[in-house]
């Protein structure tokens, strides 16, 4: 076995070995935990359809129908609230950072839509907490492709129990319980994929929108990643397909030696040619 295929199969072993610590799950219910966090939690609905018909105000107070952010691009949902001390900030800073790094942007290859739980929450508020992501997103145009919505106790729970995002409100300390993590969905508003925690892989981030957008947007290399990664419901992260690595290795092995002995031959063929002149 040549060092080169050594290097790969060690690799691919690296990386199913890191896939395999990753969290089975972004929250766990614990008989000792208190009663409220009991409540919280992100069930996957992977590949329901989230009711469009929900009507909510956007940041200039306009009622706007839930449908209207889809029907052409993947849409990445959050649901959070915008007086939240604690949790909130680190996922809306988690999601800014990762599409910060990578090349597609908000308005035009997807969609950011952030709903919040906390009906007492304004559009005057929404506007500030959307200036305040938008400068550290820091790209041209994406005013128009991440929004920032309020609305009814009602409309909220719908989206949120359509979605399998469990949260509470806990009156002693004026603030909600609730899970972290993104959802991901399709231009029809299927559910695709969803990511956990408040720091989220640019990697996984990126095929995820390639995925959910059926491939409409992203490059060959895209490509050839989806068919050296798949998506793990468990852990919502995307971790390495040891065989299809394997083949993929073993095409480009193939092929490189067949490029290399086809090389010989015609430089033989050319030394015969000078011999018989």
């Amino acid at each position: 076995m040549s060092s080169a295929c050594r290097r790969l199969l060690c690799g691919v072993a690296m990386l199913s070995a890191l896939g395999a610590l990753a969290p089975a799950r972004a929250h766990h219910n614990a008989p000792d935990e208190p009663p409220q966090l009991r409540q919280v939690n992100l069930e996957q609905r992977l590949h329901e359809r989230i009711p469009l018909d929900l009507t909510f105000r956007d940041e200039t107070g306009t009622p706007v129908r839930l449908g209207e952010y889809f029907g052409s691009r993947p849409v990445l949902l959050t649901l959070s609230y915008y007086n939240c001390p604690n949790l909130c900030p680190m996922v809306l800073s988690g999601l800014a950072s990762a599409l910060r790094a990578i090349s597609f942007t908000a308005g035009e290859e997807f969609t950011v839509v952030t709903v919040s739980i906390d009906a007492r929450d304004t559009p005057a508020l929404a506007a500030t907490t959307k200036e305040q992501y938008l400068r550290r997103y820091g790209r041209a145009r994406a005013a128009t492709g991440w929004h920032f919505l309020t609305g009814e106790s009602e409309t909220i729970q719908h989206l949120a129990d359509a979605v399998g995002f469990r949260y509470t409100y806990d009156a002693a300390q004026n603030q909600f319980a609730h899970a972290s993590g993104l959802m991901l969905l399709t231009p029809q508003g299927v559910l695709s994929r969803y990511f956990y925690g408040v720091e989220y892989a640019p990697r996984d981030l990126r095929l995820g929108l390639v995925e959910a957008a059926d491939n409409r947007i992203g490059s060959p290399i895209d490509q050839l990643l989806l068919y050296c990664y798949h998506y793990d419901p468990q852990t919502g992260k995307y971790s390495v397909l040891i065989m299809n690595v394997l083949r993929l290795a073993g095409v480009t092995t193939a092929a490189t030696l067949g490029a290399f002995v086809g090389l010989l031959l015609y430089r033989e063929r050319g030394r015969g040619t000078r011999h018989v002149v």
